[in-house]
């Protein structure tokens, strides 16, 4: 756990039949004596078809819109130039695609069990 007591993304476990590859990746940018970081992506998981690029989403409750509604249109695009260059670096033979993992928390660290709901394919 993080030092404020939330659990950091290195901590989730991928879905059942799925594996981490990655988490929290970071798309960075030298330029001389700059670093930007131009992209991250929450997570990417693999199964023996997919290269899932996964953005994770907590929320308390539904109550303003599903944490997958959070996922804006450009965030969407920001994912998709992000994972653009994660292939560029990391050739494989699997189909890219986007998940969102939704995950509940209405009362926060107490909350037991934790619903997630994984979406495959969302965007």
């Amino acid at each position: 756990r993080s030092p404020d007591g939330y659990y950091t993304l290195k901590e989730v476990n991928a879905p059942e039949g799925y594996a981490k590859v990655e988490s929290e990746w970071k798309f960075i940018i030298e330029d001389g004596k700059e670093i930007d970081v131009d992209g991250e992506i929450d997570l990417i998981m693999e199964n023996g078809t997919f290269l899932a690029f996964v953005e994770v989403k907590l929320r308390r409750s539904d109550r303003y819109g599903t944490p997958g509604e959070y996922v804006t249109a450009s965030k969407r695009e920001k994912l998709r130039k992000t994972a653009l260059h994660y292939l560029q670096t990391h050739p494989t033979d699997r189909q890219p695609r986007f998940d969102v993992v939704e995950i509940y928390a209405p009362e926060g660290l107490r909350t037991d069990p934790i619903p997630i709901h994984h979406i495959e394919n969302a965007f």
